[in-house]
């Protein structure tokens, strides 16, 4: 069964337009999550909005947004102020542009949507605007309204679809240039290079999902289950690898690697 769809519009493409859904491509759903209990009465300990001079607590409806321009200064928005600043691009998909695809660097790609076509009569079009991106490579950007803020999209096709990913804003995602000014870039050996690509092509391997897995949620299942039961489980800590501090021989250490992947190969 598919989720329940969170948002329809339109996709727009110069005077092609056709009706599409989108639905999150991630969720959090299945996570194990916990609540803060009064440890003497077990009863739900609920946050809740505090004047900070006060110490009362401030209803929802007596809370708006404030920008701070000075010390206890502040311009004020209601929440209808902000939503009326992007309206025109709530309900439609227009791609403005196109860009090669492989011209954004991962660490611009925020969240992931499936967009799919909405009814039969939008799917030609639907399919069109996915196949052209596909055949040329290239990514279509747009601008829209999610999550209360009006983003910067990325479209690429996928399968039978397009993924829809907002963007980082400019000013999230930082210079790397500060970070890597001291490192040489060609500061290495041929031999250990050499080594060190046939030590990953030992290592390659084909991406499953299951690569993914978060050992931390199935030990948390496994702890539920067995209290749930009323057996008590007892799980010995695995000490800390031994920290080294000395400097290790880099060719000696892939020889040893590569010998090992081997072994365990023949295994």
């Amino acid at each position: 069964m598919a989720p329940r769809v969170f948002w329809k519009g339109y996709l727009k493409l110069s005077l092609v337009t056709c009706r599409v859904t989108m639905t999150p491509a991630v969720s959090e759903g299945g996570k194990v999550r916990f609540h803060n209990l009064n440890s003497r009465t077990k009863n739900r300990v609920l946050s809740r909005y505090v004047d900070a001079v006060t110490g009362k607590p401030v209803e929802e409806e007596d809370q708006v947004k404030g920008y701070e321009r000075g010390e206890d200064d502040y311009v004020l928005f209601e929440d209808e102020e902000l939503e009326d600043v992007g309206l025109e691009s709530t309900r439609t998909i227009d791609i403005e542009t196109f860009v090669p695809a492989s011209d954004i660097g991962w660490i611009w790609y925020d969240r992931p949507h499936f967009l799919a076509p909405d009814d039969k009569v939008g799917e030609e079009a639907f399919s069109v605007i996915r196949e052209a991106m596909r055949v040329t490579g290239t990514a279509g950007i747009a601008r829209l309204v999610m999550y209360r803020r009006e983003r910067a999209v990325m479209l690429v096709p996928h399968d039978k679809g397009i993924v829809v990913w907002t963007l980082r804003y400019g000013d999230e995602v930082r210079d790397p240039a500060p970070y890597y000014e001291t490192v040489d870039p060609a500061k290495h050996d041929a031999r250990h290079l050499t080594l060190m690509k046939k030590l990953i092509a030992e290592r390659t391997e084909d991406w499953t999902p299951d690569m993914a897995d978060d050992p931390v949620q199935e030990r948390l299942l496994d702890i539920i289950d067995s209290r749930k039961k009323k057996r008590k489980t007892q799980k010995k800590a695995t000490p800390p690898p031994e920290r080294r501090d000395n400097v290790i021989d880099i060719m000696s250490a892939l020889k040893k690697s590569l010998e090992g992947e081997r072994k365990g190969k023949g295994r």
